[in-house]
């Protein structure tokens, strides 16, 4: 069956996989990014003949002519995920769905081929069921799932290719906060912004984070962990950080957030974050906020508390704000109540431990 919304998959076992001794040793210290599992996911895709040769393999390299378009134009696209272990036993993915409907969405803003919805579900499915012993059952420890799309046909031309790879590759890592969760420091980059109103801030692509490596390196240089943008017509309000949304608690309780101007990528932890803290009876509230304003809000103490969310890290207290002429700290900072009692409850729903009443996990048994 190929093109439509269901496809067989064909179930290649690695004929070497990693052996259980040198698994469980790396798994006792994945770190983040560098550690994977036996097997991917690959599906190929041509105009006129819609998506075929569904498979699950052997991890390995990707053969490629020096001609083929995304290393010339960049059409390529990413999702990141995780799994998670139960306490029942079982592997839980949080809000999926979520991930395929933006996996979709940074397709057409890409002029890409786009993946069927049920298709992705499908290929996490299958990767997660033959590499089940790589999902780490550590303390905060969790499967990284990295899907990934990008122009396969060999041509030179400006124009949407017309041939697609996806594929889907899982690395376990630990827990993002080993010694506990730290306030983090930030850098407000004073010459670079991330996207522009009517470019591709709102897709997944990895051209967006390449630009944003010279203002990550700026940050660094000025011994902060994370860079953040401002927006690129005014340079006055806050867009996001180099890699996660960014939220403002105020004293009157309210939770402030920067709007989705298309320059914004839409977090599906930041959206998880709104609804459950207005389930919680807070006010959110998405409007522009001015680095100005954050600033004097932190010096009057209006400004309580400030957190960065994304998958990676899941909720991130923000602390230290550096620019050029000087910096500024929120609330001492320590965390807040507000950021660390959201960060609990998100945490506690991805792992099975606490009431899904939103129906964001999805069980894998």
């Amino acid at each position: 069956m190929s093109g439509g919304d269901k496809l067989d998959f064909e179930i290649r076992p690695n004929p070497s996989p990693v052996a259980a001794v040198e698994r469980a040793a790396l798994l006792a210290n994945p770190g983040f990014g560098r550690v994977f599992t036996d097997h991917m996911v690959t599906i190929r895709y041509a105009d006129g003949k819609g998506w075929y040769d569904a498979r699950v393999g052997a991890r390995e390299p990707i053969p490629m002519d020096p001609a083929t378009a995304v290393l010339h134009y960049a059409q390529e696209i990413f999702e990141g995920m995780k799994a998670y272990h139960a306490a029942d036993g079982g592997v839980t993915l949080f809000r999926p769905d979520a991930n395929a409907a933006r996996f979709a969405q940074s397709a057409r803003r890409m002029a890409m081929a786009q993946l069927p919805e049920p298709v992705f579900l499908d290929s996490l499915r299958h990767l997660i069921e033959i590499d089940r012993e790589w999902v780490p059952t550590s303390d905060g420890g969790s499967l990284y799932l990295r899907p990934f799309m990008f122009a396969s046909e060999v041509f030179l031309g400006v124009r949407p290719a017309r041939e697609y790879l996806y594929v889907l590759i899982a690395s376990p890592v630990g827990s993002y906060f080993a010694g506990g969760v730290k306030p983090v420091s930030v850098w407000v980059s004073p010459h670079y912004t991330r996207a522009a109103p009517g470019g591709t801030g709102e897709a997944k692509c990895g051209g967006n984070y390449a630009a944003s490596l010279v203002a990550q390196a700026e940050a660094m240089e000025h011994d902060c962990d994370q860079v953040v943008f401002l927006d690129a017509v005014q340079r006055r309000y806050v867009d996001e950080l180099g890699g996660m949304n960014v939220f403002f608690c105020y004293d009157d309780g309210t939770i402030v957030t920067p709007p989705l101007t298309g320059a914004i990528l839409p977090g599906i932890t930041r959206d998880s974050v709104m609804t459950l803290a207005r389930q919680a009876g807070r006010e959110v509230i998405e409007r522009p906020v001015s680095f100005d304003d954050w600033r004097e809000d932190a010096a009057s103490g209006r400004l309580r508390e400030v957190f960065a969310c994304g998958t990676a890290a899941v909720i991130t207290p923000i602390g230290t704000v550096r620019f050029p002429d000087g910096e500024f700290s929120i609330a001492g900072g320590e965390p807040g109540e507000i950021t660390m009692s959201l960060r609990q409850t998100l945490v506690d729903i991805q792992h099975g431990r606490g009431e899904d009443t939103n129906g964001w996990v999805h069980r894998l048994r």
